[in-house]
């Protein structure tokens, strides 16, 4: 069966913005622990809006730190930045225990990878990554451009398919760019035997960014997560700080995956944890992971991780101590199957 997955470069116009919206939450959390945090980003044509809510003493110029982000990708256009950010309302206030929502998370590990993650994900993420090392890196590279998408396609452990999108300087003809990535960015990740290889398929991509496409915040939870390989949650994760119960219990979800492979109970594990508005315990908690010896039957190993671990929110904050700034990194190239992050670090 042939599996499909994708990631973007930091310039990404969706990318841009949440890791504007994540550089906020770093910022607040820097200045004031307590701080809580719920923005959106909308960027479009050379203009970026910030609106939501937040509560905190903390007090900085978002509009400044928005386009040094903007800068620090790599665009050297200016933006026109707008704020509309309020205090949280009185009900929200209210809640204390995290859950200001609905919200169903799944969290998933495999043994394929030292990262823990499909194969698929992890070549698209290298790949996406190695883009924008190059064009930051390597002199030979300048004429890259911030904006960039990959997608790979495997079928059992083979790549079979890759596509490139990578903007470029109008000075460079469309066939030195294929030339160059297929030589320096696709041969020494996935090579080029039996692969299909597909570059800018449709041409030079000249305007990129703001200039020609918008972009928002927590529209690429595909990317974020699992590639759309297992399901996924209903909630982004980028512009909310981690008492946030969409965020803590979507990081919690993984590092309980993590567990069960980690500890070798299965080869590849799901945990699903939905939370109602209000409620502090999560009102359902599903393990189901997959092992050597089961025969393609799933085990359920939910009591397992019940007796384990507490999935209430802010224990799950205290327990992977994730009031860090560290959320910036996590919007580019996925959330998991890297080192920095609580989440990922801690040992089991």
């Amino acid at each position: 069966m042939k599996k499909t997955v994708e990631s973007v470069t930091q310039g990404h116009p969706d990318k841009v913005c949440d890791q504007i919206a994540d550089a906020i939450v770093d910022e607040y959390l820097r200045r004031d622990k307590q701080a809580h945090v719920d923005v959106n980003v909308l960027g479009s044509h050379g203009m970026v809006m910030i609106g939501g809510e937040v509560t905190s003493t903390a007090d900085f110029d978002i509009g400044a730190l928005a386009k040094k982000v903007y800068e620090e990708i790599g665009y050297k256009d200016d933006i026109e930045v707008f704020v509309n950010i309020e205090t949280q309302s009185d009900e929200m206030k209210r809640i204390t225990n995290g859950v200001t929502d609905n919200v169903v998370v799944n969290g998933y590990a495999t043994n394929q990878t030292r990262e823990l993650l499909p194969r698929s994900l992890v070549y698209a993420h290298n790949l996406a990554r190695r883009l924008d090392d190059l064009r930051k890196t390597d002199p030979a590279f300048s004429w890259l451009k911030p904006d960039g998408k990959v997608q790979l396609s495997m079928e059992g452990d083979r790549v079979c398919a890759v596509t490139i999108l990578a903007s470029h300087h109008v000075s460079i003809q469309e066939k030195e760019v294929k030339t160059a990535l297929l030589d320096r960015l696709l041969i020494p990740v996935v090579g080029e035997e039996g692969v299909q290889i597909y570059i800018n398929p449709i041409g030079s991509f000249h305007q990129a960014g703001f200039r020609c496409d918008s972009g928002a915040s927590g529209r690429k939870l595909t990317v974020d997560t699992y590639g759309g390989l297992v399901p996924q949650g209903d909630k982004s994760l980028s512009g909310k700080d981690p008492n946030k119960v969409d965020r803590a219990a979507a990081y919690m979800a993984r590092f309980a995956a993590r567990f069960l492979v980690e500890k070798e109970l299965a080869t590849s594990a799901m945990v699903t944890l939905v939370y109602s508005l209000g409620q502090a315990q999560p009102i359902h908690v599903q393990a189901l992971g997959m092992g050597e010896k089961s025969r393609g039957s799933k085990m359920d190993l939910t009591n397992l991780l019940k007796q384990t671990f507490d999935f209430r929110p802010q224990a799950i904050v205290e327990f992977l101590e994730l009031i860090q700034p560290v959320y910036r990194a996590t919007a580019s190239y996925g959330h998991f199957g890297r080192q920095g992050f609580p989440w990922e670090d801690k040992m089991l």
